[in-house]
């Protein structure tokens, strides 16, 4: 069987070059484009490190696109997401979204158009297995616990904000139902934004400081006791190439859009 064509976009940034990596080193898979402007016309190789690895950087997502990837990976900025993600459908590849900041009626747009073509798309917040627990086991203490919170952390540089993980949980959560308000926001006495931000039926406060990468806080509360369930994110981008890799693997057997790493595992 031939390998699965890759085309990764961001594939020069923090988490795509030790995604772009992961890919060289599966017999299974082969990169055969990416998206870098930075370095567009270089090898791929060259400018991570790679002996051997012969894709071309590309300065758009088009042109990249054009060497006809079985599954284009998006891996870049908020404001390119959708626009790289609905060209790749458009060209007939299936897709892996892994950047943050995509909103509901994105996702419906994609949906829409994934299936008119018959490709999947795959969505995953965040690729590491801690997070996909997280998910797991929030759901399932919603399901009991009907007061809960999230706390959202990252890096004071990020713009994006929820994180792709907190929107995802807050998504997940939703279809759980609505976390109570014992005081609803519109009776509150003083500045409601210090009660966080009303996402799809969730609390959601958003913490932006130097130290922190990516950190996840699910609080939930009853009388006189407290759950919290916790992801933390090191400085290194390994813990994330694994699922990636299982979802680009994975997303060519759907069609529409699939939210959450979780679909494609065996739990």
């Amino acid at each position: 069987m031939a390998p699965v064509s890759v085309c990764l976009a961001g594939a020069t940034g923090w988490a795509g070059s030790a995604l772009a990596r992961g890919i060289a080193g599966a017999d299974d898979l082969k990169l055969t484009s990416a998206v870098s402007r930075t370095h567009a016309g270089a090898p791929l190789g060259e400018v991570i490190g790679v002996d051997g690895l012969t894709a071309p950087c590309c300065a758009t997502a088009e042109e990249a696109l054009a060497f006809g990837p079985d599954v284009f990976v998006e891996y870049t900025k908020p404001g390119a997401a959708k626009g790289h993600t609905l060209a790749a459908l458009r060209a007939g590849a299936h897709v892996v979204v892994g950047t943050s900041g995509l909103s509901g009626d994105d996702y419906d747009e994609i949906d829409a158009l994934a299936r008119e073509r018959g490709r999947g798309v795959l969505a995953v917040g965040n690729f590491a297995l801690t997070v996909v627990l997280l998910q797991r086991f929030a759901e399932m203490a919603a399901r009991y616990i009907p007061h809960w919170e999230l706390i959202d952390y990252a890096s004071s540089g990020k713009k994006d904000t929820p994180s792709g993980t907190a929107r995802e949980l807050a998504h997940r959560l939703s279809q759980v139902g609505e976390s109570a308000l014992d005081v609803p926001i519109e009776e509150l006495v003083g500045p409601t934004e210090t009660r966080g931000a009303r996402l799809e039926g969730t609390q959601v406060h958003s913490v932006r400081l130097p130290g922190f990468v990516i950190s996840l806080d699910a609080v939930f509360g009853m009388p006189d006791q407290r759950l919290t369930l916790r992801h933390e994110a090191g400085s290194s981008a390994e813990p994330y190439v694994g699922g990636a890799l299982l979802a680009i693997r994975s997303v060519g057997d759907l069609v529409g859009l699939t939210r959450g790493l979780d679909a494609v595992m065996d739990f």
